[in-house]
């Protein structure tokens, strides 16, 4: 479909509806595979995996630093008809990729154990959290390249091929999950097992789509050399790098107050609460991948018109987007408000972690229908190339604000108190998102 002709609710359905699904595959496979460890391994199982959140989204961080980055800089590219450039990003992204998940990965294995002491585990959680991530760090090179060239297919035009890799990965690891889990008495080192081949399968299935001739970005047809040294490739990425740092720095955010959260939770709750906070976010971020998705489906088709200069088709796209991510955050909301022991049940069958859960979970997803805004918003700004706004409205939720609540809320409010703070941010920063895009739309007058 053409980017800059077509109707773009059609764009819209043939871009985001494809990513939504494909990124809502992705995370439900996370989720079953904390189901499965939940009720096939024990509560302490559960608490144990919340405390590997902290240093997934750190590994992922360097993915979306890499990934959206480059995902950006293509759609930007092939709006200005610059094919040659655009094609020399292939190449970039993977030697990128490769050097942060060596330096990162290593450092995570090396000092593992203090790491996880230091991100609020005991001594009856971080068997359980080790045993995972001793498999999953040093595979984690096939989920940072398999997401870094989903997002660079889906912006080169290709959405329902990126799709249907994330729903390849998704159907292997639900699969292999149940046989490594319990076919062949694994516990969670089998979950780890089946994410890893999963994720290898879908990185060799998309690494084969570049390295096509007829392919509009193709490793065969740029014309690329490796420079002499990883410097260069850095400072010729430069420019992906600075639009990826808001996504990066969004997660790193994220790792850092999860690790804050955990020891509050620890402080006021124990085991279990951190347990119950793993439940949560993995009901919220089934939500917040739909958005996601939806968001990194709008991206290519912000960013063409952008570069083109065509800024009424931009304000159309960010309408669309913004009114049908609130409907669906706002649906979230409901459910998770309305039914928070039922879906405490899905997790776990252990009565003392439910009624944390169910009892957490209503307050914590209370303002929940406020973040679909301020993610289309955010990643509004980081397609058009507008880093340091995409940057600021990233931090203003998931640092300035949350942090403060986090550290003021729950000496006066307890446990509730840190279930409280995620609502608070989610509201302040909205406002704040809603007062900078007025601001900019009016500047551009678009």
């Amino acid at each position: 479909m053409d980017l800059s002709k077509s109707s773009i609710s059609k764009l819209l359905w043939y871009y985001s509806l494809p990513t939504l699904i494909g990124t809502l595959a992705n995370a439900l496979y996370n989720i079953i595979d904390r189901i499965y460890i939940g009720q096939g391994v024990g509560a302490l199982a559960i608490s144990g995996l919340a405390l590997t959140f902290p240093i997934m989204n750190l590994l992922g961080a360097f993915g979306m630093l890499v990934g959206h980055g480059a995902a950006a800089r293509v759609s930007l590219l092939l709006g200005n008809n610059n094919t040659r450039e655009a094609n020399a990003i292939l190449p970039n992204t993977f030697f990128l990729s490769l050097f942060f998940y060596i330096v990162v990965s290593s450092l995570f294995y090396i000092f593992l154990d203090p790491i996880l002491y230091a991100f609020g585990g005991s001594e009856q959680t971080i068997p359980y959290a080790r045993e995972y991530l001793k498999i999953i760090i040093p595979g984690h090179i096939f989920t940072s390249l398999s997401y870094d060239y989903t997002n660079i297919m889906r912006a080169s035009g290709h959405p329902m091929r990126a799709m249907n890799t994330l729903i390849l990965g998704a159907v292997l690891n639900v699969i292999l999950d149940p046989i490594f889990i319990f076919g062949f008495d694994m516990g969670i080192k089998g979950a780890a097992y089946a994410t890893i081949i999963s994720m290898f399968i879908s990185c060799v299935w998309i690494m084969h789509f570049f390295f096509r001739k007829d392919n509009t970005l193709s490793f065969k047809n740029c014309k690329y050399k490796l420079k002499n040294n990883w410097l260069s490739i850095l400072n010729s990425q430069f420019s992906s790098l600075s639009i990826g740092l808001s996504s990066f720095l969004l997660h790193t955010a994220g790792s850092m107050v999860n690790v804050l959260m955990n020891h509050t939770l620890q402080h006021y709750g124990g085991d279990l609460a951190i347990g119950a906070f793993g439940i949560m976010t993995s009901f919220t971020s089934l939500t917040l991948m739909a958005i996601i998705g939806m968001a990194q489906g709008m991206q290519p088709i912000l960013g063409y018109n952008y570069g083109a200069k065509q800024f009424d088709r931009v304000r159309t796209t960010l309408k669309y987007c913004i009114i049908v991510a609130t409907i669906i955050t706002t649906i979230g909301c409901l459910i998770a408000v309305s039914f928070p022991r039922l879906i405490a049940r899905c997790f776990t069958a252990d009565t003392d972690l439910l009624n944390i859960t169910s009892n957490g979970l209503s307050i914590y997803a209370s303002t929940f229908f406020v973040v679909g805004f301020h993610v289309i918003v955010t990643n509004y700004f980081q397609s058009i190339g507008r880093a340091g706004i995409s940057i600021l409205l990233s931090m203003s939720r998931q640092i300035l604000l949350l942090i403060p609540f986090i550290l003021l809320f729950p000496p006066i409010l307890g446990l509730n108190g840190a279930w409280l703070a995620q609502p608070a941010s989610n509201i302040i920063s909205s406002v704040v998102a809603i007062v900078i895009l007025s601001v900019h739309l009016k500047k551009l007058q678009i």
